[in-house]
């Protein structure tokens, strides 16, 4: 779940079903985070589908257009690019899964699919995602067909919280940086756990609160509420609780790092988000991206060209990033907390 909000207003600007995704649900969004009309952490958990899917409605084409097709961090050796850090991060699940051709995999919380293909080309497995939003769905199927992969690559409309799955349907399963969208992340895995089979392996990256989070730090606490507000979270889980919900959830855990720390610290995760000045598609991404967006945006809703909201949007990704940043540099935040667990 990236930050970056540069967009091409020459394409983004003229479908009128993305004005209308964004000028009718990022109200709604932003309520659920403000407590004085009865937003919290209770009302995201209890309203938790509307949110996330409110969220995506307005998010996905901002972070298409930045991110790319893999809405995800990654671990990023010195020298290498950003884009094959990522190549890089959904390959070594691939090997830890043990996947091969003739596997039946789910892709827990799928997004637009960029991890699904990256895997399936890589492995040879068929993998299905989960995906409870229409329009990143749609996003899947157009990008599957583009790249050859319907074959192999398939998404279906589901909550994982609760699968319309039967038992032990799956070789396999993966999340990337998508159950931290769970209200209860022990419940997500029991679920999980049952559609796999019996000695079936589960691996993710999450994002966590890290050992250094202090929860009577007043920064600490803002930096937590800044990523929560703009990446449609209902809480952040710090990682002993993360673990204890996969072992609550009848998973033996093999395995478990913060993987953001094997970051070269030339290149760290959050990188992309600071900004870089490679290329324009790395300034996009970056602090300089975000400001000219914004302008670029802002002007665009005052003539009536972007959709109301679109400059709203624009400035909650941006204040996310900063809190993203913020938690990586002073090592209170982790997206790249790994783990592989095995149904018991």
């Amino acid at each position: 779940m990236p930050q970056a909000q540069a967009v091409n207003p020459t394409t983004f600007y003229t479908d009128s079903n993305k004005r209308k995704r964004i000028g009718s649900t990022i109200r709604d969004y932003m309520g659920f985070f403000d407590e004085a009309t009865g937003g919290g952490v209770e009302a995201r958990k209890a309203h938790y589908a509307k949110m996330i899917n409110s969220y995506y409605d307005v998010v996905t084409d901002f972070y298409e257009h930045g991110w790319g097709q893999s809405f995800h961090f990654a671990a990023r050796a010195r020298g290498e690019s950003f884009e094959a850090s990522l190549a890089r991060a959904e390959h070594y699940m691939a090997l830890r899964l043990g996947l091969q051709a003739g596997m039946r995999v789910l892709d827990v919380g799928c997004g637009v699919g960029g991890p699904m293909r990256s895997i399936a080309r890589f492995s040879g497995a068929a993998v299905e995602g989960v995906n409870n939003n229409d329009y990143q769905l749609e996003k899947v199927r157009s990008h599957n067909e583009e790249a050859g992969l319907s074959h192999l690559c398939s998404a279906f409309k589901g909550d994982f919280m609760n699968l319309q799955v039967p038992d032990g349907s799956y070789d396999a399963a993966y999340e990337i940086e998508a159950t931290c969208h769970a209200p209860d992340k022990a419940a997500a895995f029991s679920e999980i756990h049952r559609v796999l089979k019996p000695g079936a392996l589960f691996a993710g990256y999450e994002w966590c609160m890290t050992s250094a989070f202090d929860p009577e730090d007043p920064r600490h606490q803002w930096i937590k509420s800044e990523i929560e507000t703009g990446d449609g979270l209902p809480d952040i889980y710090t990682i002993p609780d993360t673990l204890e919900a996969l072992r609550t959830a009848g998973f033996e855990v093999l395995d478990n790092f913060d993987a953001a720390l094997c970051s070269d610290p030339e290149t760290p995760w959050y990188l992309p988000l600071r900004g870089e000045l490679a290329s324009l598609s790395t300034i996009r991404r970056g602090r300089l991206g975000r400001r000219l967006a914004r302008r670029t945006i802002g002007a665009l809703e005052t003539l009536g060209i972007a959709p109301k909201g679109s400059k709203e949007v624009s400035l909650m990704l941006g204040r996310a990033a900063e809190g993203l940043i913020a938690g990586g540099e002073i090592g209170i935040f982790t997206p790249s907390f790994f783990f592989l667990a095995k149904r018991r």
